[in-house]
C-alpha cells in the first residue's frame, strides 16, 4: 500500500519585527531625553565652580533645593531666575513642607562676591533650615 507524502516547503527564519518595534522605541528616547537635557542646560547659569579637594559627594539624593549664584550676584532657585526676597518665601514655604528635612545647596561662581553666599546662608537661617551645602569640584575638573 503506497503512503502519500505532501512535500511543502519549510520557511526558517527570524520574525524581525519586535526587534525592529524596540529599536524605534529606544530612538525615540533618546531623542526626547537629549532634547530635555539641552533645554535644562540652556536655562542655567554660566558658573564656575571653587574647587575643594575634601569635599565628598551625596550618597543619598534628598528632597533639596539648588540655589545657584553666578559673579554678577544673579539668583537662581531650582533653575529660575529670582531675587533675595523670592529666595526668602520658597525658603520658608519649603521648611514649612519639610520640617527638619529640608537641604539648600548653594552653587556660588568662585569670582562671586562673599556677600551673596552670606545672604543664602541668612535666608536659610531665618527659614529655620541649618543644613545647607555649598558645592565645589575637586581640583582638575
Amino acid at each position: 500500500m503506497a503512503v502519500a507524502i505532501k512535500k511543502t516547503r519549510i520557511t526558517g527564519g527570524i520574525d524581525m519585527t519586535p526587534m525592529i518595534d524596540v529599536m524605534f522605541q529606544l530612538l525615540i528616547f533618546f531623542i526626547v531625553a537629549t532634547r530635555l537635557d539641552k533645554e535644562q542646560q540652556e536655562h542655567e547659569l554660566k558658573v564656575q565652580l571653587p574647587t575643594a579637594s575634601e569635599a565628598k559627594p551625596l550618597t543619598a539624593k534628598p528632597e533639596e533645593i539648588l540655589v545657584t549664584i553666578d559673579k554678577t550676584g544673579q539668583f537662581q532657585i531650582n533653575g529660575r531666575l529670582s531675587r533675595l526676597l523670592e529666595l526668602e518665601q520658597r525658603l520658608l514655604s519649603a521648611a514649612a513642607n519639610n520640617p527638619g528635612r529640608q537641604i539648600v545647596r548653594i552653587r556660588a561662581d568662585q569670582d562671586a562676591q562673599h556677600k551673596f553666599v552670606v545672604a543664602v546662608m541668612n535666608a536659610c537661617n531665618k527659614a529655620g533650615i541649618g543644613d545647607y551645602r555649598i558645592d565645589t569640584q575637586m581640583p582638575g575638573k
